[in-house]
């Protein structure tokens, strides 16, 4: 496995980088990464890995205080300063992650970022793309369960700087070294959480160790 003060980033770059290596987020992700785990397991491992990430992509989210009265007394609680949360699925693996920052934010919105990559290039083409009206005012949360070459995320960040989104948070669940590299590289301001830093890519493009297609264990399909 990689360690993110060995992949070459900047401090700046560092801070924007969280690892969630909260124990029960790795003992769900060794078994995730089994090849002998079957479809049902691994789509509700990565929606409960999606809600522990959750939590930390949230932390910072302001508060203000308000009134509540509990059986007993009036008391000042704390409560959300207004966030509005967009939760934007790259297709089709991501899809996978949304169920779990639902639990955790049942109010959010969700948009849909398409993109495929093409097998020889690697690049990334998008082919679908639906945001909810207000998503410039949001926080949005990019999910995709893994980032190899940082191909699709580096786009689907593209394409909400351009609808005029400023605060962007991108959580993954494998990450390799590469790809942590090029979305850090490719914009200033964006956010990546991470439950792992695997090794490396291999000729394929594909994560080392890895956990295998995540879409293809997430829906069963080949």
């Amino acid at each position: 496995m990689a360690n993110a003060n060995n992949l070459g980033l900047t401090p700046e770059q560092l801070a924007r980088l969280t690892v969630v290596d909260h124990p029960l987020v790795q003992h769900k992700l060794s078994i995730l990464r089994d090849e002998q785990t079957g479809t049902k397991q691994f789509r509700d491992l990565v929606r409960e890995l999606a809600l522990f990430e959750g939590y930390e992509a949230t932390r910072d989210f302001g508060l203000e205080p308000m009134q509540v009265k509990t059986p007993l007394e009036e008391c000042t609680c704390q409560h959300l300063a207004g966030k509005k949360v967009a939760i934007v699925p790259i297709l089709r693996a991501g899809l996978g992650m949304v169920d779990g920052i639902l639990d955790l934010i049942p109010a959010a919105r969700v948009g849909h970022v398409g993109m495929e990559r093409d097998p020889k290039t690697h690049e990334p083409h998008e082919y679908y793309c639906k945001l909810p009206p207000d998503v410039e005012q949001r926080t949005c949360l990019i999910v995709d369960p893994m980032l190899a070459t940082g191909g699709s995320a580096t786009a689907a960040i593209q394409y909400l700087r351009d609808a005029g989104v400023r605060d962007i948070r991108l959580l993954v669940l494998v990450a390799a070294p590469e790809g942590v590299r090029a979305v850090l590289d490719y914009d200033p301001d964006v956010r990546l959480y991470t439950c792992a830093l695997d090794r490396e890519l291999n000729d394929s493009a594909y994560i080392l160790p890895g956990l295998g297609d995540a879409g293809d264990r997430i829906f069963g399909t080949r």
